[in-house]
């Protein structure tokens, strides 16, 4: 006898929702299964909907199996399982590994086709497999640095055949010079200002590089605790510019717009800022969904705390994630801003929260 869907997170409206609308971070959650045709389905299935009175949720593919219905040939809902367990795989070869595997040799590794699982590994995860093993390997400079031997030491220690590479990946990935990271900071040259926005002010920062602090009801003195070894100075005419596209974010923060960025995180982190930088304008998610998007289903909290540790308000739409129950959950410039941005965006898309 088939198992009853029975998620505590999820209610059958919610899921039926969430069927409705494609949702593809609800994949392997929970399948669709219709009575009429005898078949079952991924939340994501293209296939037109049927009448929800026809529907079955079932909370896997083997449930469905036991019920007598069969495979969508279309979304092939029994892949799920499959597609996750290569990505598991081949996070782990990344991260044993001591350089970068090549995309083909991952790919044969896990038994898929090189463009295929790159699609694959991006959709999951948020970000490619050499992004993936570009971010780890700067993570593990980051840490060797942190100790007391030598630079170039550490550098091949973390997995670099040659020093021009590791500072290459620590301006990207560390937002620094790994000099200037082992001297937290000194060196590094930061831009600010505090501009007013509608929902109140908000500080402005970045390095020659991009932006690196973008926060509601913060001043000059909360950017220098933040930086204490960094030299810092008020933006000039030119900063004003990229001071005004920020601003005109919290207004319209549905707005396309391609601002350059440098904030350091470890390979999680970045993996969970990319999934937020993917949830489109007027829709949300739930720190689970962040979790399963990441390729990391159980670590729920992490993911919360990764959101937390957001340094580009707005930018990085942290505000887009709520508790699986629907509230609102945290924020760390107050709830009241973070449903004044989630309407904004709802009123732009033409979607209704």
């Amino acid at each position: 006898m088939a198992t009853a869907f029975s998620d505590p997170q999820l209610s059958e409206d919610a899921a039926y929702a969430a069927f409705e609308a494609r949702d593809r971070t609800m994949d392997g959650r929970f399948v669709v299964a219709v009575k009429t045709t005898r078949i079952y389905c991924r939340p994501s299935c293209p296939a037109r909907r049927p009448r929800r009175e026809n529907v079955e949720l079932l909370p896997d593919t083997a449930s469905a199996r036991d019920a007598g219905y069969r495979p969508c040939l279309r979304c092939k809902p029994d892949e799920i399982s499959r597609d996750r367990a290569a990505i598991a795989k081949a996070v782990a070869l990344i991260e044993q590994g001591e350089s970068i595997p090549a995309l083909a040799e991952l790919a044969e590794a896990v038994g898929y086709a090189p463009h295929h699982f790159q699609r694959l590994f991006t959709r999951d995860l948020g970000v490619s497999p050499a992004a993936y093993a570009r971010a780890l390997r700067a993570r593990r400079l980051g840490d060797a640095l942190e100790g007391d031997g030598r630079i170039t030491d550490a550098i091949y220690d973390a997995g670099y055949e040659a020093p021009s590479r590791a500072y290459a990946d620590a301006a990207a990935h560390l937002g620094m010079s790994p000099s200037a990271w082992r001297k937290g900071g000194e060196g590094t040259a930061i831009r600010f200002a505090v501009a007013q926005s509608s929902l109140g002010p908000l500080l402005v920062a970045a390095t020659d590089k991009g932006l690196c602090r973008i926060a509601f009801d913060e001043d000059e003195a909360a950017l220098r605790e933040r930086f204490p070894k960094a030299t810092i100075n008020s933006g000039d005419e030119d900063f004003a510019a990229l001071v005004t596209d920020v601003v005109a974010l919290v207004d319209d923060p549905a707005r396309a717009i391609d601002l350059p960025i440098d904030v350091a995180g470890t390979a999680f982190q970045q993996a969970v800022w990319a999934a937020l930088r993917a949830i489109p304008a007027g829709e949300t998610r739930s720190y689970q969904d962040i979790a399963r998007a990441v390729g990391k289903p159980g670590a729920v909290r992490a993911a919360g705390t990764a959101c937390g540790d957001n340094n580009l308000a707005v930018l990085i739409p942290c505000h887009r994630v709520l508790r699986s129950d629907g509230s609102l959950g945290g924020y760390a410039y107050g709830l009241a801003r973070k449903k004044a941005l989630l309407s904004r965006e709802s009123e732009v898309s033409g979607n209704v929260n």
